[in-house]
């Protein structure tokens, strides 16, 4: 099988397994039993263990605390006493599918967020905090007017002191955090179970813990995380993410440690510092990559843009720069397809008149492969001299495609995980270029292998384009070979069924592109081959 014939099906195999990795949803992980997990889900009080703070039993209470709510234009949150953390965040710019806000934090959880303690048992999120806000009010209502406020929270007992201060910006998502411990042996804080995650299973992208070590973005996966990971050095930020969405902590002042281990069912992420006055930025909410990189915190690169993501940041910024002018992001795709071609014409006209040469000395080959069969050199060196005769590049039909894989996976990763797509229609039917198109509705369940695809018209006219620009392409293998290939627009249009329109989009785009280079290529060879005879 000629090499072109075999980096297809090495792409449609990649597409495969990228699938499977991205959409079949993993089996819940086991549940294993974890006593501090437990106990914390009981209402009764629990007795300190050995590694926790020797204080005062008055300190735990089954009291939820009283409750600050906290409103700004973007989102909405419900702090606490009990531990000075959160109960509830919401985001009012976000919508689900029924047209509620979206919500990265609901009450309860294992661990709250911003839960602090000593040998991160956070045994503090247990104690009932004294609270004060600006302007002397409970709850605190940002606007245009007024752009910032304050919540004071402050404990003391026996030997040790917690103070507290959240600062809130009405404009953006961070929350400032200035924490003022002392008499306390160590200091941990966690940004807690579940904070940041919107849709759990969505599998297409990591979902749970993440942390950045200098550039290095480090995935955590819950069935996996079966012991106790520490980092030292070089710790930017931990949180916790979905697809769209996260929450963030940010330390502004020097962390000793970072862990990430799994508390019952969910994983969570600490940092370990010293007592005295540590500052955090608490981010939550969209993986906005702009707003993130104005940030100047290192926030961005929560937005996984994979390998080629060298590739991958300036297309992005293409694409918004189209969308500002055109105010559609399907059309965006489509200029930004076009525009990416450009570059690849003269690669591509070369290929396809190599390819079309190989095509014609396709019977000499056969003829030099049939006489000298029982000697594979000679052979090889007949074949050679016939290339070196007919000036034919036998790798010139493969280049192309090579130099164009890393475009298709930088774009792949950007139409996937931006979260300017999510719920942003195109025309027609296509309410969703993040979502498949499911115009037709999904296959039964039932069938194997490809039960509960979806099924929409983009994908299968993108699958009629391959087959078309397939007919249209020269080739030099031989007819089985050509018959198997021709399986390869069916096995990519299934491929493509519960790929997100944006993406089928794209490829569709390409296809068409391709095919009507493919055809002045195809009528400028007859015309020549026309000439010379």
């Amino acid at each position: 099988m000629e090499k072109r014939a075999l980096l297809a099906v090495a792409l449609a195999f990649a597409i495969f397994f990228l699938y499977q990795y991205f959409f079949i949803k993993p089996e819940p992980p086991k549940v294993q039993k974890q006593n501090k997990a437990e106990e914390k889900e009981k209402p009764a009080t629990v007795e300190p263990s050995a590694s926790t703070i020797t204080t005062p039993e008055t300190k735990r209470t089954s009291s939820e605390g009283k409750e600050i709510r906290v409103e700004t234009e973007l989102y909405s949150a419900v702090f606490t006493t009990q531990g000075a953390t959160l109960k509830h965040y919401e985001l009012k710019q976000y919508k689900d599918k029924e047209g509620k806000n979206v919500v990265l934090l609901k009450s309860p959880c294992l661990e709250p967020p911003l839960s602090i303690g000593s040998k991160d048992d956070f045994n503090l999120s247990d104690a009932n905090f004294n609270v004060s806000a600006s302007g002397g009010g409970k709850d605190i209502k940002l606007n245009k007017n007024v752009n910032s406020g304050s919540l004071i929270f402050e404990y003391a007992d026996s030997g040790f002191s917690v103070k507290r201060l959240y600062t809130f910006h009405n404009d953006n998502y961070t929350i400032d955090i200035k924490d003022e411990v002392s008499g306390l042996p160590d200091y941990w804080i966690t940004i807690g179970t579940d904070f940041g995650i919107y849709d759990n299973k969505d599998t297409s992208t990591h979902i749970g813990p993440v942390l950045l070590k200098e550039t290095d973005r480090l995935e955590f996966n819950a069935k996996k995380l079966n012991e106790v990971r520490s980092y030292k050095e070089g710790l930017k930020w931990i949180a916790q993410e979905d697809k769209y969405f996260f929450a963030g902590l940010v330390p502004l002042t020097n962390m000793e440690e970072a862990k990430v281990w799994k508390l019952k069912d969910s994983p969570i992420a600490a940092f370990k510092g010293r007592p005295g006055i540590n500052n955090f930025i608490l981010y939550a909410g969209p993986k906005e990559y702009d707003r993130l990189k104005a940030l100047n915190v290192g926030l961005e690169h929560i937005v996984d843009f994979g390998f080629f993501s060298v590739i991958a940041v300036p297309l992005f910024w293409l694409l918004k720069f189209f969308y500002k002018f055109i105010g559609n992001y399907g059309w965006a795709i489509v200029l930004l397809t076009i525009i990416i071609r450009i570059p690849f014409i003269p690669l591509v006209n070369k290929s396809q008149k190599s390819m079309k040469k190989m095509q014609e000395l396709q019977p000499r080959m056969a003829e030099v492969r049939e006489k000298y069969k029982k000697d594979p050199q000679r052979m090889q060196k007949e074949v050679m001299e016939l290339y070196k005769k007919h000036k034919v590049n036998p790798v010139g039909g493969c280049l192309p495609m090579l130099l164009q894989i890393p475009v298709f996976f930088a774009l792949y990763k950007i139409l996937m995980i931006a979260i300017e797509l999510r719920g942003t229609p195109f025309m027609l039917w296509i309410k969703d270029l993040s979502a498949p198109d499911t115009l037709f509705g999904h296959i039964p369940s039932g069938v194997p292998l490809i039960g509960g695809f979806a099924v929409g018209p983009l994908p299968i006219v993108m699958g009629i384009t391959m087959l078309i620009q397939q007919k249209m392409t020269p080739t030099s293998m031989d007819p089985t070979q050509n018959k198997m290939m021709m399986l390869m627009p069916i096995v990519f249009t299934f491929l493509f069924l519960n790929f997100a329109s944006g993406l089928v989009l794209y490829w569709l785009m390409n296809n068409i592109f391709s095919i009507t280079q493919q055809f002045y290529a195809n009528r400028k060879l007859a015309k020549e081959a026309a000439q010379t005879s």
